[in-house]
């Protein structure tokens, strides 16, 4: 597999709840990549959690972070990176994210309300349904589209994310090669 990549990047999106955090640092393990999540390294950044960053500053001021902590991270390899669920938002934020491999983490909306109910640090989580709903077409442009089951453990949602890389990758380059004859 690690041919196949060749050092791209996997970057994860998806809902609050989704699993990304979860499921990336399983990824990461079989890809035998490193793992780093978006949102602990803007907290360790901010010196501060997400909930009192958006308190004190605003969304757009985490935004902003958000999309610094990207250009950095898009000079990396073999990384898997999950990334904030409004990520996706900012058109400036694509630029860096097509650098890598986007894999998005569908989860039914019954079962990331039940998640993010069981978290208190989720600024938006009240917004939960009209973020899907406004979100959805950008999550949709993803490289790779993973829908988990209730019951999959992130092992197998990370197994089923690589057993679906090279059927991507190797449309990517069909669609890039060329004859020079």
């Amino acid at each position: 597999m690690s041919d196949l990549l060749q050092g791209l990047n996997v970057y994860l999106i998806g809902m609050m709840g989704s699993g990304k955090t979860t499921i990336g640092k399983h990824l990461a393990q079989q890809l035998q990549y490193r793992f780093i999540d978006t949102d602990g390294t803007i907290e360790a950044i901010a010196k501060k959690s997400i909930s009192t960053i958006f308190e004190e500053s605003g969304e757009t001021s985490f935004r902003q972070l958000e999309t610094q902590v990207l250009d950095c991270l898009s000079s990396y390899t073999r990384s898997v990176v999950s990334t904030g669920g409004g990520t996706i938002q900012l058109p400036m934020n694509w630029s860096y994210l097509r650098n890598g491999l986007v894999v998005w983490l569908d989860v039914d909306v019954e079962i990331l309300k039940k998640r993010v109910a069981q978290n208190e640090n989720r600024p938006l989580a009240g917004k939960l349904e009209s973020l899907l709903e406004a979100r959805l077409p950008l999550y949709a442009q993803a490289d790779l589209r993973v829908s988990t089951k209730p019951k999959q453990s992130p092992s197998e949602v990370a197994a089923k994310i690589i057993e679906l890389i090279p059927s991507v990758l190797k449309s990517q380059v069909e669609q890039n090669s060329f004859s020079c004859y």
